[in-house]
Order: structure tokens, then C-alpha cells, then sequence
């Protein structure tokens, strides 16, 4: 599931961004407009749908949510009109990064408990391999085929997950079943709703995190072929370095991982984006893609960790039961974020504000976004029940 939702993943559609703005004849403003437009809507909607993990089983809804992802893709390789772009953005990215993921985090933090961090760690792997190789695969192929031919080979491997799926979690258990079966409480020793979350100071807290790093993380990504032209290389020598950003990743993946299980996320989570700092710094003022290469290690630290961080976060604070909701939220926060990301930073290029310089600002931002977070989470970490 990690693994297929990659074509809903900004890295996946942001390789096609140059064939579609010449098709469409869009700039990058509108381009990126058009982003943050789809991209809102699959937020809006994700607050609702993210809530259907706590009532449908893994195997249902992840086949149902891989269907209509493989017929996304399906409708980007053949839509003629740029006014029907919103409309497909919105079905890639709530189906895609939105559903898919969430599915797969969901029922990774809802069925483990004492080892959740490497549950995750395990389960995750499908986005590192994804953002590894299909980035490179698919800039390769499109020197020899058309982009719209690209998309429909997405389908078929959206289409091919299913029956996977579905043999793989032939004896799953329900949410319902495990709701009593195996219940992990949060702050209070209790299990919060969505709403009594959303009243706590933490979550607002931790917005600016969560949402910064996917707006700035995906604004890299959807901005690559012109990051890459600006600073005078090509786009393939770019995308060449990202398996290097994939293998740095993996491996603070698998760290965090143990580290949540031996730690817990209230040590952990003040600190993790710290190395952001340092990426789009380097990112900023790089003169060589050796410079890159540092920049995008640092940013994997950072990535790596939030494929685990994070996501166990929400069940150690708030609980089991009503996971599903509560990270539905939480993704809202993050797919908001990705649409901001790309929308603000082609509006500033329209501007003539380069990325080095965007690049440095978001530096600063990954800075405060971090001290924030430290400061929620010491004030509630002395509600959880280890501190009780």
C-alpha cells in the first residue's frame, strides 16, 4: 500500500510537471495553482474518509481506495482539457497520498503496540522504495515513450495491488475486534476523540511541524526540474542522486524505528526535524550537486524519521481507539500542507524569487516550526500514562 501510493505522491507527479504545463501551455504559477486547488479539496475530503479505517477493514477499503487510484491514473493519461486537472489532482492526491498511506499507517499503529516503531519502520518502506526508484525509471522511460502512456502503466501496477491485498490480509482482524482486543491508551490513560483533540493545545502545536515539513518537503520535489535548470544541471543528474536520499533514508527509518520503541515519541519528536534546517540551507546555497547530495542526506534523516515518528505519535498521545479519525486529521494538516508547498512557491517564482532564496526562509520556518513542537510536547508529556 506505502509502495502504490506513490502515484498520488507530489515526487511521482511532479516528473511530468514540464509535459504537462507545455500540453496545457501553463506556467509554473498556474501550474502550482492548480496543485493547490486539487490538492485543498483531497484535504477537505480526507477529515471524512480517513475516519472509514475505524469502521472498514484494511482489505475492503484498500482495495475499494486502489481501484479508484488505478482510474485516476487512468483519467491523467487521457484528459484533453486543463480545466479537468483540478478534478484529477484531487482524485490522485486523496487517493494516492491521501487514502493509501493512511490505510497503511492506520492499521500499522492500530495492530502493534509494543512494537509499533518497527512496524512502521517495516511497513514504510514502500514509500523509500518508491520515491528510490520510480522517479529515475520514469524519466528514463519517458525519453522513449509519451508521458500519457506513463500513466497508464500506473494504473495497471494500482490495478495489480489488489488481488495482492487482498490474498495478504485473508485473515485479518477488524478494527472493531481490536478496538478491545489490544487497546493502547493516551494523555489521561483514556482513548480521545477527534474532537476532544482538537481542543488540546498539543495538536495545534504540532500543526506547523507536520505541515511544514509536507509542504516544503513536497515543494523540493514539485520544483525539481526547475531547482535542477536554474542552478544549471539537468533534471536526470538531479533525480540520479535521490536513491542516495532514499538509502540515508531507509537507514534513519529503521533507527527511529528502535529508538520509538526504546524511547517513546516524547523524547523523539522535538528534535526530528532539525536536520531540515540544515537541508534547505544547503539547498539554498549549493554550487555543485555534491552540495545536493549533502542536503538531500539531511533531509532523509528527516524523512526517514517521520515515516515513524509521527504516525506513532498520535497512538501514544491520544490512543487506539479512535486513531483512524484522529490521523485523518493530522493527514488533512499534511496534504493541506503539500498543496501550500508548490502553490506558494510557484506564485513566488511567477514573483522572480528564486528557490535558493525561498530556500533559505524555509530554513528559518523548520527552525521555529521546531521549538514550537518541543514546547507542546513537554507540557503534555507528563499526562501520559508512563508519567503517571
Amino acid at each position: 500500500m506505502t509502495f502504490l501510493s506513490s502515484f498520488g505522491q507530489t515526487f511521482f507527479i511532479s516528473i511530468f510537471a514540464a509535459k504537462i504545463q507545455s500540453d496545457f501551455a501553463l506556467s509554473h504559477g498556474d501550474w502550482g495553482l492548480i496543485y493547490l486547488v486539487g490538492t485543498t479539496a483531497s484535504a477537505a475530503v480526507m477529515i471524512w474518509a480517513g475516519g472509514l479505517t475505524d469502521r472498514w477493514r484494511t482489505r475492503s477499503l484498500g482495495a475499494g481506495v486502489l481501484a479508484l487510484l488505478a482510474v485516476s491514473c487512468i483519467a491523467m493519461a487521457l484528459n484533453p482539457y486543463a480545466v479537468l486537472l483540478p478534478v484529477i489532482i484531487f482524485a490522485l492526491r486523496l487517493t494516492g497520498q491521501g487514502m493509501t498511506s493512511h490505510i497503511a499507517i492506520v492499521a500499522m499503529s492500530r495492530w502493534f503496540v509494543a512494537t509499533r516503531g518497527r512496524a512502521l519502520s517495516v511497513a514504510t518502506l514502500g514509500f523509500s522504495i518508491g520515491e528510490a526508484f520510480l522517479p529515475l525509471a520514469f524519466v528514463a522511460l519517458m525519453t522513449v515513450l509519451d508521458w500519457r502512456v506513463l500513466w497508464v502503466v500506473a494504473a495497471a501496477a494500482a490495478f495489480t495491488g489488489i488481488p495482492l491485498l487482498m490474498g495478504l490480509l485473508k485473515s485479518e482482524r477488524t478494527p472493531q475486534s481490536m478496538a478491545h482486543e489490544n487497546q493502547s491508551v493516551g494523555m489521561g490513560s483514556r482513548h480521545w476523540t477527534r474532537t476532544e483533540a482538537l481542543r488540546h493545545p498539543l495538536f495545534w502545536s504540532m500543526a506547523p511541524a507536520l505541515g511544514g515539513l509536507s509542504a516544503f518537503g513536497t515543494a523540493f520535489f514539485f520544483q525539481q526540474a526547475y531547482y535542477a535548470d536554474s542552478n544549471g544541471w539537468t533534471h536526470v543528474s538531479l533525480v540520479a542522486l535521490f536513491p542516495v536520499y532514499t538509502v540515508v533514508g531507509i537507514g534513519a527509518m529503521i533507527l527511529s524505528g528502535l529508538a520509538l520503541d526504546r524511547f517513546g515519541t516524547a523524547r523523539l519528536m522535538p528534535f526530528y526535524q532539525l536536520p531540515m534546517v540544515v537541508a534547505f540551507f544547503i539547498f539554498a546555497t549549493a554550487g555543485s550537486l555534491w552540495a545536493v547530495a549533502l542536503g538531500l542526506c539531511f533531509f532523509a534523516v528527516c524523512s526517514g524519521a517521520n515515516s515513524t515518528l509521527p504516525n506513532a505519535f498520535w497512538a501514544e498521545f491520544y490512543g487506539t481507539r479512535h486513531i483512524g479519525a484522529i490521523k485523518a486529521m493530522a493527514a488533512a494538516v499534511m496534504v493541506l500542507g503539500s498543496a501550500i508547498g508548490p502553490g506558494l512557491t510557484g506564485k513566488l517564482i511567477d514573483l522572480q524569487i528564486d528557490l535558493n532564496t525561498q530556500y533559505i526562509g524555509v530554513a528559518v520556518y523548520f527552525l521555529g516550526a521546531a521549538a514550537l513542537m518541543w514546547f507542546g510536547i513537554q507540557r503534555a508529556r507528563q499526562t501520559l500514562p508512563a508519567f503517571a
